[in-house]
């Protein structure tokens, strides 16, 4: 147990270096960390499990993104990261056991959050959300579906995929989450074509004025969604909100992860 909470101190530690860090592996299956310094020369870090930096690549952008969640995801052996600053994401691939960019994909407005799903790519941006599809390690830079957010205020926090579907938080207050500032979040859906295109161009909003509304997780048909300011997370399903658990003692829950039948929340104003 000893080892187990020094190695999640450690690869904490990482986390917190681009307010987001994702799992991939190496092409022998070991396990690694990778995270993005979102500096104005935006660069991917790569991670052994023993918190050791083995590699440091630039995303061939700019950095700059804040209050945001899942700014980095994986699938297979493909990586995105966001670049806000200049506006597009980069699609790192592996050569060896070393990442490389094999693309860069221009994004409607500055991307703060990105999502792999249906064999698509999807990106959210300060005022929209748009999906790329994939054709193995390829990806159309074009998109194929694409819809204006409900508040696209700047606020946008996090993008995830449910069951044809996606779910994505925006805040409501841009720029820094500051404890006691008024609620006026929105957790909204938007749906999916059965090839997993964004359709409609239409979002739909799942619940009331929030108090800001960030970090989320999903797992087949559940998206479980950290608001902010109030100390909560509340379960959705198919456009509802089911349950609102709080947060006990620990306050301002933004980054969320499942582990089997576990949530892990990052708690911001608590350090915990």
């Amino acid at each position: 147990m000893q080892n187990l909470t020094e190695k999640l101190t450690r690869l904490g530690a990482i986390a917190l270096l681009a307010g987001a860090a994702v799992s991939a592996q190496n092409q022998s299956g070991q396990p690694l960390v990778v995270t993005a310094t979102n500096a104005a020369s935006n660069q991917l870090l790569v991670y052994n499990t023993r918190a050791q930096l083995i590699q440091t690549v630039s995303t061939q952008g700019q950095g700059g993104v804040s209050g945001n969640a899942g700014g980095i995801a994986v699938h297979d052996q493909q990586i995105a990261v966001v670049n806000f600053g200049s506006k597009s994401v980069s699609l790192f691939t592996q050569e060896g056991n070393a990442f490389k960019v094999m693309r860069i994909i221009p994004a409607a407005s500055s991307p703060v959050s990105v999502a792999f799903g249906n064999d698509h790519l999807y990106i959210l941006g300060t005022t929209t959300i748009e999906s790329h599809q994939m054709y193995g390690n390829e990806i159309n830079t074009n998109p194929d579906g694409m819809a204006r957010l409900f508040k696209a205020d700047g606020s946008a926090a996090q993008v995830g995929v449910v069951e044809n579907q996606l779910v994505i938080s925006e805040k409501g207050t841009p720029g820094a989450i500051v404890a006691g500032s008024s609620g006026n979040g929105v957790i909204e859906t938007v749906n999916l074509s059965a090839t997993g295109a964004i359709s409609g161009g239409t979002v739909r909003e799942v619940a009331g004025s929030l108090n800001a509304p960030f970090g989320l997780a999903t797992r087949g048909n559940d998206a479980y969604v950290t608001i902010a300011h109030a100390n909560e997370i509340s379960l959705v399903r198919n456009d509802a909100v089911l349950t609102i658990t709080g947060s006990g003692t620990q306050n301002a829950p933004c980054w969320v992860a499942l582990d089997g039948p576990f949530l892990f929340s990052s708690n911001s104003s608590v350090d915990t």
